[in-house]
């Protein structure tokens, strides 16, 4: 393990931000129509039950990795080979992420540039910062949660004093029932994002204060669902359900039809440069959790001597993964029951197993 340590500010930041991610800016929960900030509040609670889930787990190793657990719980072979499988499926969703900032990227801003050279560049700036170690990391994202929140309280602001919201567009509420709400939180809302903060597991034994993991985390989560929630409902608002439905960046989209005495326009800027904040830290989370499961599962000395090839793994992953973004989006529902199995269903085994190991140890 790398001798570092992280303030409570910083796991604050890093799980604050990661949580934003992409879903601040695609298409987000639009199967629940007008209802789907509701769908995205029901999901923080499956979130919370999850969190306490993965926080049971770390309190009873609180020095190990969770690819080290994994092994303590299943078994040296079948939990090497099942922490392999959340190292591959970190990395699967990092070039994902870089994917995504990519396309937005080449859609709305930087239409003549290569989505190569895009991806090259963001993955390169990741292995330079995730090679000076995880407390460069954090501090930061502590500098850049602040500028994320002063980006989006100006992008609030102008959309709000536009005049294009309309809240009577979110109206009625449970328009078709509880079903849809319910069939779209779980699993699919509960796995992204509120499922992939299971990679953290990878950095709470650098936590200098281990009994405010439970606090930090939890005020991540609760604080990040919360205005994934109020963006939904303000893009509804702004676009309608058959615009938000069709939008591939709806936040983009809303953001973008802002004009203020015919001088204030074109802040679709801010939603690029928010994402391209919230994705490479997410993405720096991801890559820094599979280079260190990796090296845990194969003793290596130390992740840096296979942080570059890692990386080009990544961009390689970034690019080959689908030849555009809907077809991306098609991957993604491919990806999805085996998210559900790493995501929801081993953690409640290693629950299970943990559990049943501590009763009878007290015996």
């Amino acid at each position: 393990m790398e001798k570092a340590k992280l303030s409570v500010i910083q796991l604050f930041a890093l799980m604050f931000i990661f949580e934003m991610g992409t879903a601040l800016v695609v298409s987000y929960g639009t199967n629940a129509r007008k209802d789907a900030w509701l769908a995205i509040l029901l999901a923080l609670c499956g979130g919370i039950v999850l969190f306490y889930i993965f926080h049971f787990l770390y309190r009873q190793y609180p020095n190990l990795l969770f690819t080290g657990y994994i092994r303590e719980l299943f078994g040296k072979y079948l939990g090497w080979i099942v922490g392999l499988l959340y190292c591959l499926h970190f990395l699967y969703i990092c070039g994902r992420n870089v994917r995504e900032l990519g396309d937005l990227l080449v859609s709305s801003t930087l239409s003549e540039t290569p989505l190569l050279a895009i991806n090259l560049t963001l993955v390169l700036v990741i292995c330079y910062v995730i090679h000076l170690g995880i407390e460069v990391v954090g501090r930061t994202a502590e500098v850049f949660m602040v500028v994320l929140l002063l980006l989006g309280a100006a992008g609030n602001f102008f959309v709000l004093v536009s005049g294009d919201v309309d809240f009577h567009q979110i109206r009625p509420f449970l328009e078709r029932g509880w079903k849809p709400i319910f069939t779209t939180a779980f699993p699919h809302l509960l796995i992204f994002p509120f499922g992939e903060m299971i990679a953290f597991t990878m950095l709470l034994p650098y936590l200098n204060r281990p009994q405010l993991a439970k606090r930090a985390w939890l005020a991540a989560m609760i604080s990040s669902g919360m205005i994934l929630s109020w963006t939904v409902l303000l893009n509804t608002s702004v676009l309608g359900v058959d615009v938000m439905q069709r939008s591939v960046f709806p936040t983009l989209t809303a953001v973008g039809k802002v004009n203020l005495f015919d001088f204030i326009e074109r802040l679709d800027a801010i939603v690029v440069f928010t994402l391209l904040i919230t994705v490479f830290f997410k993405a720096s989370i991801y890559l820094y959790a599979a280079v260190l499961g990796i090296a845990d599962l194969f003793k290596l000395k130390t992740y840096r001597q296979i942080l570059l090839p890692i990386g080009t793994i990544v961009i390689f992953l970034s690019l080959a993964m689908a030849s555009s973004f809907s077809e991306q989006g098609e991957e993604g529902f491919l990806n999805h029951y085996l998210s559900l199995a790493l995501l929801i269903v081993v953690p409640m085994l290693m629950l299970v197993v943990s559990v049943i190991r501590n009763h009878f140890t007290r015996k």
